[in-house]
């Protein structure tokens, strides 16, 4: 999880410890809680409150480009508010002058360290885009508790407190509670309304915010916040462990604490992550080489390797039991990060609260690729979407949402689901999401190699490949130094001559195939060891003679087979991820999960590839493949085993698709 607005700062900041391309890494949307922590390293000390006035103009940037509106001057001051445990946290409040007409409040909380005031306020980078800068809000924006100038301790997904009529018990939602209270109080010409909005952790706060919500907290947008670290968000995707991001995340982290030494796990970070993982072995090796116990974040994922109570307190969904404000939802197709949970959010609200007002919109976008210091949304790795995206999203959805709740303008709402249809690059305003009108259609895995609707004969037996975990599958045909998100739809024929990893291809489609929704995945396996990860993937093959060319590098996108959709499961926790169970060998099991939604189009003499293999790495940790503590693993744990895949009748491997329009 991670947000832009200081990434420049740290990033120039990691430059100068020899870290290569760090800055570059932290502004993509990769570097969760970088900032937070050197709030023990670098305390701000905070003068009392001073009050200045400065003239907003037209100050553009690469990212920020200017408005063309009338200059607006804004009243800054920074300021300490007391929470009701007595913590203080820094604030900084924006608010325009020379109108007499109040205005509302517009707050984001942040455990990255907000920018000092400025000499010339750009009010075009105060709220979540430049349609804002001259419209009259207020700005307000704040440090989290325990980090940088604010007070307190810092405490990663801080849960909610048990019992929320407790007044002295504080959290993430009462630290926004009591603001919004100080704010209405304390701040001139407010019109007695807040909204709140934040990409990633910043999105993560407003959830929490609004679960428990102050009255005036009217309007709000979690963009890209995760909702249960260990299902499908950052740390775990279905209990597999993301090793690549959770390794650079923590280990720059620590790094920057100074609880770990920086010569060692500097080069670390310059290492091509595909070999520099197979050469660091096992995660207790890297514990021991690099952590050596003492980085508390990675120690906590060595210690609840399986769904237990700590990942069970820090899954937000099961705070969303009533929702009040309107809710702008946003996601990315495209969000290597935080996909699920701005998904699971919104179905969930959907399922306890008022639904006339929960929105959702998921467009062609990486981890924050809606803003524009990610970039304008016209295009993502190879594929081009004819249109600037992101730019639409901000003028024409989410500037007028606030509008309409903070401002009461005469703005429509949004559709209650503004979704993007990839392949076909088009967006569709809907109902609800996924559409109720999708059938699902079975594509079935045959042995001869071959993908097709039509269910396998009686004995049609299995296909096997052996895994070795010394030899894992790479996730990418590249060489990154860094996880980059460009693998989410990369041409999978860098695969082609792998034994261990299995494909299944229909032949040339007749007509469209529009999927909607979460592909569903029912595997028959059996493997000769007692655990096993599975790995599946949906892939959109183009023709010989398509027209079509890449984005990136100009060049004809012919026989290319694009990923849409892969996942990930764990199969001991096949039956229960708190309770996870040994497979037993040659035995034949069922192991059924869902793959992330997607609106894709598969046109007409495109093909549907799937593929299935054990490993996906290092996006991924090694299954040792034999049922154990993963994490307490060695490298002599790692074990070679058969894994079969069956294509019998009444054990039939498929892939059910959310077909709509059929």
């Amino acid at each position: 999880m991670c947000t832009s607005e200081s990434s420049i700062k740290q990033g120039d900041a990691a430059q100068s410890d020899g870290v290569a391309d760090v800055g570059v890494w932290m502004e993509s949307g990769f570097g969760i809680l970088r900032s937070m922590m050197l709030s023990r390293l670098l305390p701000r000390t905070l003068a009392s409150p001073l009050r200045v006035l400065v003239a907003a103009g037209l100050c553009c940037t690469g990212f920020v480009p200017s408005t063309g509106a009338q200059a607006v001057a804004y009243e800054a001051r920074e300021v300490m508010i007391p929470m009701r445990d007595g913590v203080k946290l820094y604030t900084q409040v924006f608010e325009p002058v020379g109108t007499d007409e109040p205005g509302p409040i517009l707050f984001r909380r942040t455990p990255y360290e907000i920018d000092p005031l400025p000499a010339r306020v750009d009010p075009a980078r105060l709220g979540p885009s430049p349609a804002f800068a001259d419209s009259g809000y207020i700005f307000v924006r704040q440090d989290a508790r325990g980090t940088f100038g604010s007070e307190g301790e810092w405490e990663l997904l801080r849960p909610m407190r048990a019992d929320r009529a407790d007044t002295k018990a504080v959290d993430e939602s009462t630290d926004a509670y009591d603001t919004i209270e100080w704010l209405l109080e304390n701040v001139e010409q407010n019109n007695g309304r807040v909204g709140m909005w934040g990409i990633s952790y910043d999105g993560w706060q407003t959830v929490m915010a609004m679960a428990d919500a102050h009255p005036a907290l009217v309007a709000v947008s979690p963009q890209a916040s995760p909702g249960d670290w260990f299902l499908g968000d950052d740390a775990h995707h279905h209990g597999a462990f993301r090793l690549n991001y959770m390794f650079f995340w923590i280990g720059i982290v620590a790094m920057r604490r100074g609880d770990v030494d920086s010569a060692l796990i500097g080069p670390a970070f310059r290492s091509e992550a595909y070999s520099f993982f197979r050469k660091a072995g096992s995660l207790s090796q890297l514990e021991e080489t690099y952590f050596q116990g003492q980085v508390g974040e990675w120690t906590d994922l060595l210690e609840h390797g399986d769904y237990d109570a700590y990942w069970e307190k820090r899954n937000v969904l099961k705070e969303l039991g009533k929702v009040g404000p309107a809710v702008l939802n946003v996601a990315g197709w495209f969000d290597a990060e935080d996909f699920r949970g701005p998904v699971d959010i919104y179905s969930t609200i959907e399922a306890t609260s008022s639904a006339d007002r929960n929105h959702l919109v998921i467009g062609p976008w990486q981890h924050g690729g809606w803003n524009l210091r990610v970039g304008d949304g016209s295009s993502f790795a190879g594929l081009d979407f004819e249109a600037a995206t992101g730019t639409r999203f901000q003028e024409e959805v989410e500037f007028p949402f606030f509008e309409r709740y903070l401002w009461g303008s005469g703005d429509p709402a949004p559709p209650q689901a503004l979704v993007f249809e990839t392949g076909a690059n088009v967006w569709h305003e809907l109902d609800e999401w996924p559409p109720q009108s999708v059938k699902a259609r079975d594509l079935y895995l045959r042995s001869d190699a071959t993908a097709s609707f039509q269910a396998p004969d009686a004995q049609e037996g299995h296909t096997a490949f052996v895994s070795n975990p010394l030899d894992p599958v790479p996730h990418t045909a590249s060489s990154p130094v860094l996880l980059d998100a460009s693998y989410m739809a990369e041409d999978q024929r860098y695969l082609a001559a792998r034994e261990d990893v299995l494909s299944f291809l229909t032949t040339p489609l007749e007509e469209d195939l529009v999927i909607a929704g979460r592909p569903q995945v029912h595997l028959q396996f059996s493997t000769t060891g007692t655990d096993a990860d599975w790995v599946v993937k949906l892939i959109d093959v183009y023709p010989a003679d398509t027209e079509d060319v890449s984005a990136a590098t100009g060049k004809s996108l012919a026989n290319a087979q694009i990923l849409i959709v892969g996942d990930i499961f764990r199969a001991k926790y096949r039956a229960s991820f708190e309770q996870p169970s040994a497979l037993e060998p040659g035995q034949l099991t069922p192991l059924n999960f869902e793959l992330p939604d997607r609106f894709h189009r598969f046109r007409k003499g495109h093909r549907i590839l799937v593929q299935v293999h054990s490993t996906w790495f290092p996006l991924y940790d090694r299954n040792p493949q034999k049922f154990m503590d993963i994490y307490g693993a060695n490298e002599k744990d790692l074990e070679t085993h058969e894994h079969r895949i069956f294509h019998e009748q009444g054990a039939a491997s498929l892939v059910r698709l959310p077909v709509w329009g059929e």
